[in-house]
Order: C-alpha cells, then sequence, then structure tokens
C-alpha cells in the first residue's frame, strides 16, 4: 500500500527538524501538502476564485480564446490550464469556444493534487492530467490559462538589516514558526532599485515562477500559441511583505498550522515578462481584470443573462461587480498576456507591450 500525505503533526516534525529553512522552503512544503489533501474552494473551502463566482468569467476567457483562434486562422490547438481548480474555468470557456467553432483538439490540465485531479475529471472527463509544463504534447499550437496559479508558488523573501540584506529563514522557537534574517549576505538577490531601501524593508523574489513563465513561454515560441496569466499582483520591482494566509474565507497568521491554509503571494508581473521576452515570446501590457473584462463584453454578458432569468438580476450584478469593481477584484487582478511569434496582438489590452 501507498503511503499518503504526511498527517498535520508529521508535516511540522519535519519542517521543524530541518532547522531554519528559506521562506520559499516552508511556503513549498505546506502548499504541497495543503493541496494533496483537499478541495480548498467553496463555500466549504478556505477561499473562492473567479470562475467559482460566475460563469461569465469563464466565459470572457472563452470568447478571448476563440478570438485569437479566429485571428491566428483557425488552426488546430490544445487547450491548456495550469492549475485547473475544479474545472469550473474550463467548462465555462470551452462552452463559449464551442459556439464559435473553436474546439480544441486536446485538453489538457497541469495538476498534482489528486483531490482537485478527481473534482477536475468529473467535469472535464475527457482532460488529460499532467504533473509538469514539460509532460505537455508537442503537437499542436498551445493555448494556456493560468489563473490564480502564479500566486501559490514559492517566494523568497529578504530583509535590510544593519548589515545589509539577508535572506529570511522560517524557524521553529517555543513551539511556533517565525521568520528571522538569516546570516548570509543576499545584496546581490536584490534588484538594484531597491537595494538601498531602509533597514526593516523586505523583498520578495520568485525564480521558480520565473522558470515556469519561461517553460511555457519556449514552448509557445516552438509551438505556437498563446498564455493568458491572470492573477492579484503588480508590476515590479517594487518592496513589501505579501504573503499571506488564507483559511475559511479569513486571513490566518502565514507561520501558524503549515500546511492546513492556503499560503499565496502577490504575483510580480514584471518577472513573468522578463521571462517570456527571454523566449522570444510577444508580452502585452498589464491590465486590471475589471477592465480586461468590460473589454471583452462582461456587461453585454451580464445583460444576457438577466434578461433570460429576471429573477436573478440583482444577484448576477453582484456576481459582475465582485469580479469588475475597483474594491472587489477589478483592480487587485491583475491579466497579462504571451503570444507566440506570428500570433495575432491579444484582444482586452491597451497601450504598449510590456
Amino acid at each position: 500500500m501507498r503511503d499518503g500525505p504526511p498527517r498535520p503533526e508529521q508535516l511540522i516534525g519535519a519542517i521543524a527538524a530541518a532547522r531554519a529553512m528559506t521562506v520559499a522552503d516552508y511556503m513549498a512544503a505546506a502548499n504541497a501538502h495543503y493541496y494533496a489533501t483537499r478541495d480548498p474552494l467553496g463555500a466549504a473551502g478556505d477561499f473562492t476564485t473567479a470562475p467559482e463566482i460566475s460563469q461569465m468569467f469563464g466565459e470572457m476567457v472563452g470568447i478571448w480564446i476563440a478570438d485569437m483562434w479566429q485571428r491566428a486562422g483557425n488552426p488546430a490547438f490544445r487547450y491548456v490550464e495550469l492549475g485547473p481548480g475544479r474545472g469550473t474555468l474550463a467548462v465555462d470557456a470551452l462552452r463559449v469556444m464551442t459556439r464559435f467553432g473553436c474546439a480544441p483538439v486536446g485538453v489538457d490540465f497541469v495538476e498534482t493534487s489528486p483531490a482537485l485531479r478527481a473534482a477536475q475529471h468529473a467535469r472535464v472527463p475527457a482532460a488529460e492530467h499532467h504533473d509538469e509544463i514539460d509532460a505537455l504534447p508537442g503537437d499542436a499550437p498551445l493555448i494556456i490559462v493560468a489563473n490564480e496559479f502564479f500566486d501559490a508558488l514559492p517566494i523568497h523573501q529578504y530583509v535590510r538589516v544593519a548589515g545589509g540584506w539577508r535572506e529570511r529563514m522560517v524557524e521553529r522557537r517555543d513551539g511556533a514558526f517565525a521568520p528571522i534574517a538569516g546570516d548570509a549576505p543576499a545584496d546581490d538577490a536584490i534588484p538594484a532599485a531597491l537595494r538601498s531601501k531602509p533597514e526593516g524593508t523586505i523583498v520578495e523574489t520568485t525564480p521558480v515562477s520565473a522558470v515556469i513563465m519561461q517553460r511555457c513561454a519556449f514552448r509557445l515560441a516552438r509551438q505556437g500559441g498563446a498564455m493568458l496569466a491572470i492573477d492579484y499582483g503588480y508590476a515590479g520591482p517594487a518592496a513589501g511583505d505579501t504573503l499571506q494566509a488564507v483559511r475559511a474565507h479569513r486571513f490566518a497568521p502565514p507561520f501558524a498550522d503549515p500546511g492546513e491554509v492556503d499560503l499565496t503571494a502577490h504575483v510580480d508581473f514584471t518577472t513573468l515578462a522578463d521571462a517570456a521576452h527571454n523566449a522570444g515570446v510577444t508580452v502585452s501590457a498589464l491590465a486590471a481584470q475589471g477592465d480586461w473584462l468590460r473589454r471583452l463584453g462582461i456587461d453585454a454578458r451580464l445583460a444576457s443573462l438577466q434578461a433570460a432569468a429576471p429573477a436573478r438580476a440583482a444577484e448576477l450584478k453582484g456576481q459582475r461587480d465582485r469580479l469588475v469593481t475597483p474594491q472587489a477584484m477589478g483592480d487587485l487582478f491583475k491579466v497579462m498576456a504571451f503570444t507566440a511569434p506570428g500570433w495575432p496582438t491579444p484582444t482586452g489590452f491597451s497601450g504598449d507591450a510590456a
């Protein structure tokens, strides 16, 4: 019989036995356990993503893909999703794409969680699962969607102390985990524009995100296609501690109960853009999610849904507002597109490319 994931007390013991570890290693170990042992989505879980809020979100993604596909000359392609949650976004996007005759030759999910794989298979039975991007088929262009994927990847944190920059480590003391400043100088890891920040400043980097983005971009450059990255984040470089934990739809201490809370950090879209540029892929301007959804036609879709179900008009508008308004997800969440050489300029973005 195969051993299952470690129990929470086993994970805590393993982290404690490692003595001080980087924030990135702590986050990786905690999230690996967290996602392997549960479906964290929905009212009964810890958080709700945009596709679970409203079908309109996935439908706008489907419209974006269908438009890109048509202007690219209707090529055969594979629909790929990184960390597809319960498969809700894929269901809504694929339904809309089919209406435009935009049917992928394959649906591929990059997912490692057994619990989420089961939920995805129930909603999208034809999907093929992969453990990593390198396992994706190479027989057709890829249209990749990464919604709230990069925020869960490990980050390194650095803190400015009297003697310069040090990497933040996690250590168990007096029965609790807490961040401490490491001993080794780490000034070279800090972007030049931030090195003179005052003592106590925290800077985050995410080399894992850069590597994954670059692998996706190399695939696009080689096979053709496009990619959407949608997440809460910013255009770096910027200073600040964005590591956070969520449990039962409430913020929780990030260094308490490792493996039992969802750990995330804001995404530096400049890091993603730089990684994609290095692979020869074109990068769009960064758009706020609310602006992007409005340009794709979410308000027209709302009116259509309200006309078909007048009793749900207020509920549907509330869903739209959660996705679009600045005080909800509209400004905090950002959207960036990546396109292979020869593929059309993506819809929904304005201004110059990054």
